[in-house]
């Protein structure tokens, strides 16, 4: 059926553009809200990027040896495993593998029943927590991502690209993870609606991410079928991708299926939580929330 539309107005059917752009404008500042507000947590981030070069180091020279024992070991040199490391640190707040970000909050509003107030809101509940939780990793990149790279350069030798191509994709695929991220914390946080209490499923997503990212160890030195089945799963897409966009282990039509990868998992896992949110807030309706 044809869209008419009235002279000087908009289609019928078609969202004006002026409500469009007062949501993205809604986004922005929610996204850029949530960077202030992280940013306000100056001891709580010097602390946490500490903590990470800490590790980083732990990690770089527990992998040294490693790869001098078994050299090529997964098909990295050393250069590339003890880089692996410190990417790995960089990313590990910014994808949030250890959970946490927005699902704080709003786990704490299932237990206080403030998000009966959210669910009435002029703006999509989905939107409004992933514009805040990309704010949040766009300052956790910045703030507790460059402290340990930056440690680990001066200590080590890494395999840093000097492509500015190779940069933008890694960026591209930084963004792509925290959308994977977000789309499996946003599941998780969503089972508070049936449990009132996401604990101890977000404990249990806790181990799967940390095992299945590449975030302990690259997927590709697992063994046997759990090498097979660990690089098709969504917790790829959290660290193991990135890190091989910048190892540059991932370049041309690699490149574009490893972000083809991650777009196509981020999609799937937003939708799902679309899905599920629908079903949750049926249920609110029903039991008369």
């Amino acid at each position: 059926m044809p869209v008419s539309a009235k002279p000087g107005g908009p289609p019928r059917g078609r969202p004006p553009r002026t409500a469009t752009a007062g949501a993205a404008r809604v986004y922005l500042a929610v996204a850029a809200g949530s960077f202030r507000r992280y940013s306000t947590y100056r001891a709580a981030t010097l602390a946490g990027a500490f903590t990470n070069t800490v590790f980083g180091f732990i990690l770089a020279y527990s992998f040294l040896a490693l790869w001098q024992a078994r050299p090529g070991l997964g098909g990295y040199d050393t250069a590339q495993a003890v880089t692996y490391i410190w990417v790995s640190q960089a990313l590990l707040v910014t994808v949030a593998v250890w959970g946490g970000g927005f699902q704080d909050d709003v786990q704490e509003r299932f237990r206080t029943g403030d998000i009966a107030v959210d669910l009435y809101r002029p703006v999509d509940f989905q939107g409004w927590w992933l514009a805040g939780d990309l704010g949040r990793a766009g300052f956790h990149l910045v703030a507790r991502g460059a402290a340990p790279m930056i440690a680990g350069a001066l200590v080590f030798d890494l395999r840093v690209p000097h492509d500015p191509l190779v940069w933008a994709g890694f960026l591209l695929s930084v963004l792509l993870a925290v959308l994977v991220s977000f789309g499996l914390r946003y599941l998780v946080v969503l089972t508070g609606f049936w449990l009132h209490d996401s604990d101890g499923v977000r404990s249990v997503m806790l181990v799967v991410s940390m095992f299945f990212s590449g975030m302990l160890l690259p997927i590709g030195l697992f063994p046997g079928l759990l090498g097979e089945i660990a690089p098709l799963l969504p917790w790829a897409s959290l660290v193991q991708v990135p890190t091989d966009v910048f190892l540059e282990r991932s370049t041309g039509a690699g490149l574009l299926g490893a972000l083809g990868f991650q777009a196509a998992w981020a999609v799937v896992l937003l939708a799902l939580g679309r899905i599920v949110q629908l079903l949750a807030t049926r249920r609110v309706v029903v039991q008369g929330g």
